[in-house]
């Protein structure tokens, strides 16, 4: 059978199902969806071979000169190399013109019910006959061809074959599913709560840092007896299934963590980060402000990631409010590929090197809300402002990932300020010692913090629609100029210290809604100014 026809037809019986059970209890180990569907597939090919030698076990190719008594096995190529037996042999009637012969009468297998007649051919004839001649040298042209490999298979149909073998194991009661590998429920090594909790006192004792399945396992003295990896899955199991740990190691590695002992941020998404979503038509952004939205690269925008088989190796982005405030860094389409990824928790633990000193953070992947946290002692440590350009990089080491910005002597320039005016917030120009690069149009300082958090929860309370905020925003930016103009990006920079926004419901408010006006280069201010 092709390699391409195996998923077509690829059947998961009950049968297969006790092949792969008897396997895994047979090794005792843990094995992957993709390891039985390789044995699976092996064994079908092994069984392909062993029928297709069976039918064709002491069967003669079909030649009017060969001799076939009754009772013989008979291969036709000229019949789509069919299989007949011989019922028996007379003398032929046309010895006139052939010479003597032996018409013999044979049932094809294909007529199980012995429903069609018999169909008579000539052997040994004496004359020279074409079928004579093909046939020199067929005697293995009936045998079966080579078979697919496993891995051919895999490669053409792997995913559809895994896929219609994890919906049969998942329906199997008698085996478990755990970090992408299966296991007969019967052969799980006991882990009693007196387990559970020396597992729970050896991460209290690492103070919120996760660990290993192996590491837990030595410091509590195993299970038993049992081989190790059986000890390993077991305990992850176990610790599975009891709330008070979290499984946060990045795909490839299994790494535990206390629940309780995690950042809050890390468990709910801190307000300042959650965004509520705005319906907006994106039709009514043209393609410079398509364009304005790919550069900023919200990670709550709708922009496809990077291609995975071709990530960028160094991504900066544009430090904005929230993250700053929330040391956090976002997931964007862009940074997401970089940072490692795990099969179905949540949260991954990762280590972010600072590239300048190789100081280490510990910090969290936060996939579902797009974010990693832990990033705010780097930030304060290099004094990042608001709109610096921060990079990411990879680093050789799995489950690291390396970090800079853009560094110089610090010098006096001047920066927007938020400040407050009528409870009210405001921005004024001042001059600030910045020590990194930055989007002059992103750029906010921010000395007050508490003010700041309180414009935030004020919008919050009172739910203030983003075309409000915008009302609020655009004259106050456009005070620091003498056109009374606000870029785009500086607009999305200002929004997002009141309300989480992403640009594309920025941009089309401003489009849509008559009370605003661009004046080109996409700078915007109220109609009514």
């Amino acid at each position: 059978m092709p390699a391409q026809h195996w998923a077509r037809n690829f059947i998961i019986t009950e049968d297969d199902l006790e092949l792969l059970t008897g396997l895994l209890l047979e090794r005792e180990t843990p094995l992957s969806s993709d390891d039985l569907a390789r044995a699976l597939i092996e064994n079908r090919i092994q069984q392909e071979i062993a029928e297709l030698e069976a039918r064709y076990k002491d069967v003669q190719p079909y030649t009017p000169a060969g001799h076939f008594p009754a009772g013989t096995k008979v291969i036709f190529p000229a019949v789509n190399f069919e299989v007949a037996k011989v019922v028996s042999a007379r003398p032929g009637k046309n010895a006139s013109s052939y010479g003597d012969f032996t018409a013999i009468a044979v049932r094809f297998e294909n007529d199980k019910l012995n429903k069609q007649p018999l169909r008579e051919f000539a052997s040994e004839l004496k004359t020279p006959h074409a079928l004579s001649e093909e046939s020199e040298g067929a005697e293995s042209s009936f045998l079966p061809t080579e078979s697919p490999s496993a891995d051919e298979i895999l490669a053409a149909n792997g995913k559809e074959i895994i896929a219609a073998l994890d919906r049969k194991l998942n329906a199997a009661d008698d085996l478990v599913l755990l970090t992408g590998k299966w296991f007969p429920r019967a052969l799980l090594v006991d882990v009693n709560i007196g387990h559970i909790n020396l597992a729970e006192a050896v991460l209290d004792l690492a103070e919120g840092v996760p660990l290993s399945t192996e590491t837990i396992l030595e410091e509590i003295g195993g299970l038993e007896n049992a081989p190790q990896e059986l000890q390993v899955f077991s305990m992850n199991y176990a610790l599975n299934n009891d709330s008070r740990f979290d499984e946060v190691g990045p795909s490839g590695e299994i790494l535990w963590s206390l629940t309780r002992l995690e950042p809050k941020e890390v468990l709910h998404v801190p307000p300042m980060l959650a965004y509520s979503t705005i319906d907006y038509d994106p039709e009514l952004l043209d393609t410079n402000l398509r364009g304005l939205e790919q550069e900023i690269c919200d990670e709550l925008s709708d922009i496809p990631d990077m291609p995975l088989d071709d990530p960028l190796d160094e991504v900066t982005i544009t430090l904005i409010y929230p993250h700053r405030r929330m040391g956090t860094f976002p997931l964007n389409a862009k940074t997401r590929p970089i940072f490692p990824t795990a099969r179905s928790t949540p949260r991954v633990w990762v280590t972010v090197v600072d590239d300048e000193d190789g100081e280490e953070f510990p910090c969290w992947v936060v996939r579902n809300s797009r974010f990693v946290h832990g990033l705010a002692p780097y930030y304060r440590k290099h004094r990042l402002p608001i709109g610096a350009y921060v990079n990411v990089f990879r680093e050789d080491e799995p489950g690291k990932v390396a970090i800079s910005y853009n560094g110089h002597r610090p010098r006096t320039e001047w920066i927007r300020l938020i400040t407050s005016q009528n409870n009210q917030i405001a921005f004024e120009n001042h001059r600030r010692a910045i020590g990194a690069e930055y989007d002059d149009l992103m750029i906010l300082g921010a000395d007050e913090l508490a003010m700041v958090d309180g414009f935030f929860q004020t919008a919050q309370q009172q739910k203030k629609a983003l075309s409000s905020i915008l009302k609020i925003i655009i004259p106050a930016l456009g005070r620091l100029t003498p056109q009374g103009t606000a870029h785009a990006k500086t607009i999305y920079s200002a929004v997002n210290i009141i309300r989480r926004c992403p640009p594309g419901p920025i941009f089309a408010t401003l489009i849509a809604n008559p009370d605003f006006q661009t004046v080109g280069d996409h700078y915007w201010k109220l109609t009514s100014d």
